[in-house]
């Protein structure tokens, strides 16, 4: 190999293993940040992060429903909104409908129902989808009469005290919005489930808690969350110009001044997609719009008078989905050959002490992050343990779909949004997914026969590392060959399964 091109691939193999283990590091800090937290919050004199006296006179609220072909949990979305514990001259109402389905008849007989009860809602149907979630958002704005307006997705199901639990931080007339932490109704429904579970619950017992105590950037997760109307105003209202409108206008409107609060100790329930295309899908959006954002956003950010740890935090935080990219690109395309340079110039495992201590920060950081998330929400990780080897393949299986949202984004390709079918706890329970309508099937991307030959390409990685004798190395790519072939394997048997082409109701 000629000595140039042998320079590129080290450059590039230990380059890409070197930016991954920033990454790494990071949410090790961010774990670091809220364990020590944890400890100080035995001392004497330690005070909690948020204001707790009680909002008063109470405001009022709206709450905004935005659904889209939801027939399965519309009415359940509405009756739980329907029982919130608050004033009823002071709790607005609003289903934001723009379905195509017979969900609408749902949700006009159930707005009805509630209305003819003395409950302040009102059913606003959209023909026209322009904007998708954020254009509904932002036309039903107008028409809102609270001074803080709470949104709830179709697949969340918020408990009566929510509004009275969540509303104190809204002392500090500085404060723009407020996010409480998801819980999972069918978290124990499969496998998939458990692992979405620990993903989610280490989003909001680590990155959540140690960015808001640490006074940085954070973002609304796009429901089970309540905005002041009038920093959504400041910040120029919903845009639709992203995927990930709920990412955007936080930023926006952090960057106008307002600051956010998220409490962890108030859980709002909802439903996970059962299925791996359904999941693949939710995780494309994602990351996708997340990079969408990092685009539009981390500028101004930088042009910003914030301090440079806030600077840092927050591009860290929007481009954290490169990993996936990066990841997928160093073990497809630099590992083989930089163990090819190393043999050509006789280095063979002389490099041992620093691939290992790189592959481990670059990988178990994110299985620590996770783990401690258990630790933080339950206190334990309990029988959870068992889920480790599934949480593994999961994480690394998403390699090629979301690094394919990242460099759909990275080359400015625009697509619909596309939301995560939801079958409600009924169905799932009486019917199965079988009985799912064909227009509830997830929509599929047709790459898991990439997943399964690039799965087939790191198994041939393993052999020839096998056969040279590079053993620390093994366990790493074995990780790639069970990821990407649980992760395309699940795929195809969704995609060919008689349920997936149950006749459309």
């Amino acid at each position: 190999m000629p000595t140039w091109l042998a320079s590129v691939v080290l450059v590039g193999h230990f380059g890409l293993l070197l930016v991954l283990c920033i990454y790494g590091t990071h949410r090790l800090y961010l774990t670091w940040q809220v364990l020590r937290w944890r400890s100080r919050q035995a001392l004497p004199g330690v005070q909690p992060a948020v204001p707790q006296a009680p909002l008063w006179p109470l405001p009022v609220v709206t709450v905004q429903l935005p659904i889209y072909n939801e027939k399965f949990v519309v009415e359940r979305l509405i009756d739980a909104v329907a029982a919130l514990r608050y004033p009823p001259d002071r709790l607005q109402i609003q289903v934001l409908d723009d379905s195509t389905d017979d969900t609408v008849a749902l949700a006009q007989a159930r707005v009805a129902w509630h209305r003819a009860r003395g409950v302040w809602i009102e059913h606003l149907h959209r023909t026209d989808r322009t904007g998708y979630k954020a254009g509904a958002l932002a036309a039903a704005l107008p028409r809102a009469a609270g001074e803080l307006i709470a949104i709830f997705d179709a697949d969340f199901v918020p408990g009566p005290e929510l509004l009275h639990n969540a509303l104190a931080p809204f002392a500090d007339p500085r404060v723009g919005m407020v996010q409480t932490r998801w819980e999972h109704l069918n978290r124990g429904y499969n496998a998939l489930t458990q692992v979405q579970a620990i993903m989610l619950d280490a989003h909001f017992a680590i990155d959540q808690p140690a960015r808001h105590r640490a006074g940085v950037f954070f973002n609304f997760n796009g429901t089970a969350g309540i905005w002041r109307a009038q920093a959504i105003r400041d910040a120029g209202g919903w845009h639709w110009d992203t995927i990930t409108e709920d990412l955007d206008l936080s930023y926006r409107a952090q960057l106008h001044g307002w600051r956010f609060a998220y409490l962890q100790q108030v859980g709002c329930p909802s439903e996970l997609p059962v299925e791996m295309n359904a999941f693949k899908s939710q995780q494309h959006r994602w990351a996708k719009g997340a990079i969408q954002v990092m685009r539009k956003t981390l500028p101004q950010v930088w042009r910003a008078p914030l301090p440079l740890h806030h600077k840092l935090e927050a591009t860290l935080h929007l481009s954290s989905n490169l990993a996936y990219l990066l990841m997928l690109l160093h073990s497809a395309v630099f590992l083989l050959p930089s163990i090819l340079v190393r043999e050509q110039l006789g280095w063979g495992l002389s490099l041992w002490w620093l691939d290992l201590p790189l592959l481990v920060l670059a990988t178990g950081s994110h299985l620590l992050f996770f783990l401690v998330g258990q630790r933080q929400l339950f206190g334990r990780i309990g029988a959870r343990w068992v889920y480790v080897p599934a949480l593994l393949a999961t994480s690394v299986g998403l390699g090629l779909n979301n690094g394919r949202a990242v460099l759909e984004a990275l080359l400015g390709r625009q697509s619909a949004f596309v939301r995560t079918p939801k079958l409600g706890a009924h169905a799932l329970q009486n019917h199965g997914i079988a009985a799912r309508p064909r227009s509830y099937a997830p929509r599929l991307g047709g790459y898991e026969l990439l997943e399964i030959a690039l799965a087939a390409l790191y198994a041939a990685y393993t052999a020839w590392a096998v056969w040279q004798g590079f053993w620390t190395l093994v366990p790493f790519l074995l990780l790639f060959v069970w990821g990407l072939l649980f992760s395309g394997v699940q795929s195809l048997r969704e995609r060919n399964a008689r349920s997936l082409l149950a006749p459309a109701a």
